[in-house]
């Protein structure tokens, strides 16, 4: 176990992150191979419903596994927290473009037991709620960036701005070819803090 909570970038916008007591959560899954989703799930988080988020099958699971879906995370336009043992939840606004519509999209907040916080915008353009997470003193922060689907980079970027995390994070970076990461999409995305996680790396979030 760590001190801090761990992000494992599997790729595209598909995460693996690792609380202080050893608890795993997947976000997103789709992306990379299958021994990417091998240790076992205690929860699994699905922004929005397009096939290239939501590959919940890939993830290996233990009886007790937690699925929470936008579905569950937005209800007639409520935004809801969830607890654990491990870290809270809470679902916050994301879509808001022509392609992703705000009430079927969320974002996440997760708080962990250190309380170190990870934003994970998920496909998202710009949100009324982004200048309101600049008051939580977010730790890490993923923006997705890909240009086609969902902001670009210099859109993600403003939004890191007002988002204020200690660290940015540029993620879904690529075009319409949804590979892994495109490294000069990801170069273009520059707000102060940013930092490049690539396809298999990770980091502590501190």
């Amino acid at each position: 176990m760590s001190a801090h909570a761990l992000l494992h970038y599997i790729g595209h916008a598909s995460l693996r992150i690792t609380t202080p007591e050893g608890a795993v959560l997947y976000v997103d899954p789709f992306a990379g191979r299958k021994e990417d989703y091998e240790k076992a799930a205690d929860l699994i988080l699905v922004t929005h419903d397009h096939f290239d988020h939501n590959q919940v099958q890939l993830v290996r699971r233990k009886p007790e596994t937690r699925v929470i879906t936008y579905a569950d995370a937005l209800t007639h336009g409520v935004y809801h927290t969830f607890a654990f043992d491990f870290c809270k939840v809470e679902a916050v606004q994301a879509g808001n473009n022509r392609n992703h519509d705000i009430r079927k999209c969320v974002g996440f907040v997760l708080t962990f037991s250190d309380g170190k916080t990870l934003y994970i915008s998920g496909d998202t353009s710009k949100t009324e709620e982004m200048q309101e997470l600049a008051k939580r003193h977010i730790s890490v922060a993923l923006f997705c960036c890909d240009g086609v689907y969902n902001m670009d980079p210099a859109e993600a970027q403003a939004c890191a701005e007002l988002v204020k995390a200690g660290v940015s994070v540029p993620y879904h970076t690529c075009d319409a070819n949804l590979a892994l990461y495109d490294e000069k999409n990801a170069g273009k995305f520059a707000p102060e803090g940013a930092f490049y996680l690539h396809p298999g790396e990770e980091m502590e979030i501190d």
